[in-house]
Formats: C-alpha cells, structure tokens, sequence
C-alpha cells in the first residue's frame, strides 16, 4: 500500500492547500448529500461522514448548516456529479471529479483548459482501466483497538489497513463503502473521515520539465470552480 498512499498524501497536499477551496468543495457535496438523503445527519449515512470530514478540515459548523439548507432552498442550485476523463503532454491521464450546476460550461472551460496546454479532453470512461475506485475511511486509533483483530475484521470486506500511533486508514473497493461505514459505525468506531480515491495502477514515468508542463494543466483545472478532485498517474 506503500505507493499508493504516498500517491494519495501528495495529491492531496497540492490539491487543498487553499483553505476556502476546500470548504466549497465540501459545501456542495454536503448539499447535494443532503438533497439525496434528508438533512437529519442520523439517519442520511453519506451527510453523517460529510459532517465529520468538515469537522476534520475545521469547517466552520455555520458553513455546515448553510450547505445543508440550501439543499432545500427554491432557488438552489441543482448540483449534479459529472466524471470527466482527458490526457494530459506526454500521455499522462488525467480523471476529473466535478460538482456542477451547468454542465455544458464545465464542459467548455475543461476543454479549454486542455486545449491550451497540450491536452485532449476525452470520455468519462476512458481510463477505467488505470485506476481503482476505492474507498478510504481513516479511523482513530484508540488504546483499547486491537490491530490484529481489527485487520482480521477488515479482510472481511477485502479491506487492506495502514495504521500510525494516531489512526487507521482503511482501503478497500468503492462498492464496500457501505458496508464498512455500517462496521465500524456498528461497532462504534470513531471516524475521523473518509474520501472516495482513484488510485492509478499503471504509473506514467516523466522528467522533470515534463512534469513542470503537466502540472500546469492540473493546476489550471483544479483551479476551476465546479472542479472537485483531479486524479492522474503520473509518476
């Protein structure tokens, strides 16, 4: 799992430096989370976790309750989840989470973005066999938790675990995101947060100017309002 969490680490980094970013993107997901399932936290699974995450990211509780009324709001915005799938120089994929209210301007604006520097925009489904859907819940590690029982228990749900003196983070396919929320919220373990991950199994190797190039691609899309994750295999 060595590689893949580094993956995961550094991207993350790069990506939600920016402090207001990060509570935009969780905002409309909190939004469109409680549009889907109600805004009682009890008994809408998603919204509960989503709450947590901001929690973990110090998102103001008045920015919470905001996101979550204007799910019910007449003049919402009716967000919807699009996948988009490009190629970046060099042959580096690239795969676009978005949260958009429009998406014929989220369609012109990525497009753009590739065109201009060096890029193809493709299908949604283009590099599905790049990357793994997975599931990431990170778990606090209490002094009563049984490591070896807990991994024990993970396998159930082909679930691998790596674990520091503070946490647990438990990786496993997207579709076994239910029912390990449903585990380890049964069993009353204390989720610190969880992420949905595309993590590539197939690296793109690049020089340093190549990777200079690239990353002023991904700089300019993760720049873009309706823009949630950016995913790529780059080395």
């Amino acid at each position: 799992m060595g590689r893949a969490f580094e993956y995961r680490k550094a991207r993350k980094l790069k990506r939600w430096g920016n402090m207001a970013r990060v509570f935009t993107r969780l905002g409309k997901e909190i939004t469109m989370a409680a549009k889907a399932g109600g805004p009682d936290p009890d008994t809408n699974a998603k919204l509960r976790l989503l709450i947590q995450n901001a929690r973990s990211e110090n998102m103001p509780k008045d920015n919470v309750d905001r996101a979550i009324k204007r799910a019910f709001e007449k003049d919402t915005s009716d967000y919807k989840e699009v996948l988009f799938a490009g190629t970046a120089p060099h042959g580096v994929a690239v795969v676009i989470e978005t949260a958009t209210d429009n998406n014929q301007r989220t369609v012109a604006n990525l497009r753009s973005y590739f065109n201009k520097l060096g890029g193809t925009l493709g299908n949604s489904n283009m590099h599905d066999f790049i990357f793994d859907h997975k599931s990431i819940f990170t778990v606090v590690r209490t002094p009563n938790l049984d490591l070896e029982e807990f991994e024990l228990a993970m396998m159930d749900f082909d679930a691998e675990i790596d674990a520091d003196e503070e946490e647990v983070i438990v990786m496993a396919e997207f579709s076994a995101f239910g029912p390990i929320q449903k585990y380890l919220e049964d069993n009353k373990f204390e989720i610190k947060s969880f992420k949905f991950e595309r993590i590539p199994n197939v690296m793109k190797a690049v020089t340093d100017e190549q990777r200079e190039e690239i990353e002023k691609l991904l700089e300019k899309i993760e720049e873009d309002e309706d823009v949630t994750n950016v995913f790529t295999n780059m080395e």
